[in-house]
């Protein structure tokens, strides 16, 4: 039986590599959750990812990311990730 170790992870990004960030994050495969929170730490939007969730799945997410990079200038993006 494989146990699960979870880490999280955070990146302070501007608003203009937000969307380019998260891309490149889930594009990394081993994702388990994405949240964004803005300069006061408020959470703007929490994705849970699963395995397998590519392409047209995900592309309402990332036209609300990139809504919300237009209006923020800095932010964090707080990852989960599962190392089995």
């Amino acid at each position: 039986m494989s146990e699960e170790k979870v880490r999280t992870e955070e990146f302070r990004v501007t608003g203009e590599g937000l969307l380019a960030k998260v891309k490149e994050l889930v594009h990394q495969g081993n994702i388990r959750h994405i949240a964004i929170k803005n300069e006061k730490g408020r959470v703007l939007i929490d994705i849970p990812l699963t395995l397998g969730v590519v392409g047209a799945v995900l592309a309402p997410q990332l036209a609300a990311i990139g809504a919300i990079a237009a209006l923020v200038t800095d932010c964090t993006i707080v990852v989960e990730t599962v190392n089995e």
